[in-house]
C-alpha cells in the first residue's frame, strides 16, 4: 500500500526512505562505445535528492567502512542499446574481510518497486556486516526511480491533495471524482516524464542489472532482492539464468498472480497482520488499551475510520486525518511488529481526536519528510506498475469485485480494490498479465517466505519456488510477524541465509525457523 490508487509490495518499511532532473543522465550513446566497458568513478555520497528521499549523508560504518557513490550508463530504450543513456545512481560499501576472501559484489533491491536503494541500504547497513566479510555490498535507483532519471508527476502540494482524497467511494460521484483525480496524477505523469515512462519495466531495470554486473567484474550476479525485489530477480534469472550466482528471495511476490489476484492477497495479508496485532495486544498480562477482546479492538478501529469518512480530525497542521491516511497509516504499522507500539499509541490518540501520530505513519508510507517534500516513490511505483501489467480495470470491475475484497479485509478490502483502478487512462501499455520468471538451468536460488506477511503473503514463496522452475529454487519458511525474514533478526533465518551466501550452502529444502 502506498497511496490511495495503489497498493505496493513496499520495501522493509518506508521509514527508512526517508539534483537530478527529468533526464539529466541522457545523452548520446555512440561516444560512449561499449557501455560494459566503462569505468565507474567512486566518490563519497552526497546526500540524498529529494526524489531518493532527502536526508543526511549516510554515516560511516562500525569500523570505519565508508559509503562510496557513483554513477552508471545505461541505454534509456535496451531495444536500441546504442542510443541515449541515462545515468543510474549507485552505492556501494567495500568488502572489509581481506582479498583473499571476497567474493564479488552482492547487489541489493529492496522492493517497492520505487524504492531508493542508494537511500535504503545505508539505513540497514549494519544489518549486513555478515555479509559484507566476504562482498562488496551495493545498491542502486532502479531507472525511474530517485537519482536514476526519475519520474515526476505531481508537485508536493498537488501530492498532499492526492494522498488526502477519499480512496473509497461509496456513490456515483464519488467514483467519478477518484477516477478524475487518478487521471489527473496520470496526465501529469506523462506531460513531466513522458521520455522515461516507455522504459521503466522490470524487464528494464534487470537488463540494468546485468550491465551493473560486468561493470563491476562479476562473471555472475549475487543477489538479494526483498519485497518487489524478489520480482526483479526472479524475471533476472529469467533472462539471464547463465549469470545467476548466489541469489536470495526475501518476502517474495508471487509471480503467477495478475493485479486483481495480488491485491485481493495483500487485502488477506493486511487483515492477518490486523488480527495478529489484535490478538497480541489482548494476550498480554497488562491491559490493552485498545480493548478487551480482538473483535473489540478491530471493532474500535472501523468506527474510527467510518466516523473519519464523515468527519476528519487534525492531523498534522494544516492537514486533517481523513480515512485514506487513517488506513494508509495503519497499514503502514503492521509491515514491522516494532510498529506496533506505533500504531496503538496512534489509536489511542486518534479516539481522543488528534490523529498526528497515523498522518505520520502514512507519510512515512508515502514519502513524505517533515518538509512537506515527496521523494518520487509514488509516482515510480505508478510508473513502473502500469508498465508492466497489461491489465487496466474500470469502475465496473471493481464494484463486482468488491464482496470478494470485503469478505477477505473487512478493513482494507474497499481501499485494496479501489487501488486496482490507478493504470486507467496510464499513457504507455503494460507488458503482460504476470511476470516470467522461469529459469531453467540457473544455479539455486534461496526463496524465503515469512508466515504472518501482510504485504507479500506466504504462499506467494512456493509460487516463486515453482514458476522458477523444478530443480532450480529452494524454499525456507519463517514463522513470523512483519514484512520479510531476514530483518527479523531471527538466527535461524540469518543463519540459514548468511550460510548460503558466504559458504554457497544450499539450506535442505523445506527447512522452517521460527
Amino acid at each position: 500500500m502506498a497511496n490511495p490508487s495503489r497498493p505496493r509490495a513496499a520495501a522493509l518499511t518506508a521509514t527508512a526512505v526517508l539534483v537530478c532532473s527529468l533526464l539529466a543522465g541522457c545523452g548520446g550513446g555512440s561516444e560512449h562505445g561499449d557501455l560494459t566497458e566503462q569505468k565507474l568513478d567512486w566518490k563519497d555520497c552526497p546526500a540524498p535528492s529529494e526524489a531518493e528521499g532527502g536526508g543526511d549523508s549516510p554515516s560511516p560504518l562500525p569500523g570505519g567502512g565508508q559509503w562510496q557513490c557513483a554513477t552508471m550508463k545505461a541505454p534509456l530504450d535496451w531495444s536500441r542499446p546504442k542510443g541515449d543513456t541515462i545515468d543510474l545512481a549507485l552505492i556501494r560499501a567495500r568488502s572489509d574481510g581481506g582479498a583473499d576472501r571476497r567474493i564479488g559484489s552482492l547487489v541489493f533491491n529492496f522492493g517497492g518497486p520505487g524504492g531508493s536503494g542508494v537511500s535504503t541500504l545505508p539505513a540497514f547497513g549494519e544489518d549486513y556486516a555478515a555479509l559484507r566479510t566476504r562482498y562488496d555490498l551495493v545498491s542502486f535507483d532502479p531507472r525511474g526511480v530517485g537519482r536514476s532519471a526519475p519520474v515526476k508527476c505531481e508537485s508536493d502540494s498537488q501530492l498532499d491533495a492526492y494522498f488526502q482524497q477519499d480512496a473509497t467511494p461509496d456513490d456515483s460521484a464519488e467514483r467519478a471524482q477518484l477516477l478524475k483525480r487518478t487521471k489527473d496524477f496520470n496526465t501529469a505523469c506523462e506531460k513531466h516524464s513522458k521520455e522515461i515512462l516507455p522504459h521503466v519495466r522490470t524487464t528494464d531495470a534487470a537488463r540494468d542489472m546485468d550491465l551493473m554486473r560486468q561493470v563491476l567484474g562479476d562473471d555472475k550476479l549475487h543477489y538479494f532482492g526483498i519485497s518487489y525485489g524478489t520480482e526483479l530477480g526472479g524475471v533476472y534469472a529469467h533472462l539471464f539464468p547463465q549469470h545467476v550466482g548466489r541469489l536470495v528471495l526475501d518476502a517474495v511476490v508471487d509471480p503467477t498472480q495478475d493485479p486483481e489476484q495480488s491485491a485481493l492477497g495483500q487485502a488477506k495479508g493486511f487483515q492477518l497482520a490486523l488480527d495478529n496485532f489484535a490478538e497480541d495486544c489482548t494476550s498480554k498480562a497488562t491491559d490493552c488499551p485498545l480493548g478487551a477482546t480482538p473483535e473489540d479492538v478491530k471493532n474500535r478501529i472501523a468506527k474510527l475510520l467510518k466516523d473519519l469518512e464523515k468527519k476528519p480530525i487534525p492531523g498534522i497542521f494544516p492537514r486533517e486525518l481523513t480515512q485514506t491516511a487513517a488506513t494508509n497509516g495503519i497499514a503502514q504499522s503492521l509491515y514491522s511488529k516494532d510498529f506496533w507500539e506505533y500504531l496503538t499509541e496512534g489509536l489511542q490518540q486518534a479516539y481522543d481526536g488528534d490523529g498526528k501520530i497515523l498522518m505520520l505513519l502514512s507519510d512515512s508510507m508515502n514519502g513524505r519528510d517533515q518538509n512537506g517534500e515527496y521523494s518520487n516513490i509514488t509516482a515510480a511505483n505508478i510508473a513502473i506498475n502500469c508498465s508492466d501489467e497489461k491489465q487496466r480495470y474500470t469502475t465496473d470491475d471493481v464494484q463486482r469485485k468488491l464482496p470478494d475484497f470485503r469478505a477477505a479485509s473487512p478493513l482494507f478490502g474497499d481501499y485494496l480494490a479501489w487501488g486496482m483502478v490507478s493504470c486507467t487512462d496510464w499513457a504507455v501499455p503494460g507488458a503482460a498479465d504476470h511476470p516470467d520468471v522461469s529459469a531453467p538451468g540457473a544455479a539455486p536460488i534461496l526463496v524465503v517466505g515469512n508466515t504472518g506477511d501482510p504485504a507479500t503473503p506466504y504462499e506467494g514463496a512456493k509460487k516463486m519456488v515453482d514458476a522458477l522452475g523444478k530443480g532450480v529454487a529452494v524454499e525456507l519458511t519463517y514463522k513470523g510477524q512483519g514484512h520479510g525474514a531476514y530483518d527479523s533478526k531471527n538466527k535461524c533465518v540469518q543463519g540459514a541465509v548468511n550460510g548460503y551466501l558466504l559458504d554457497g550452502k544450499v539450506p535442505k529444502a523445506g527447512t522452517v525457523c521460527s
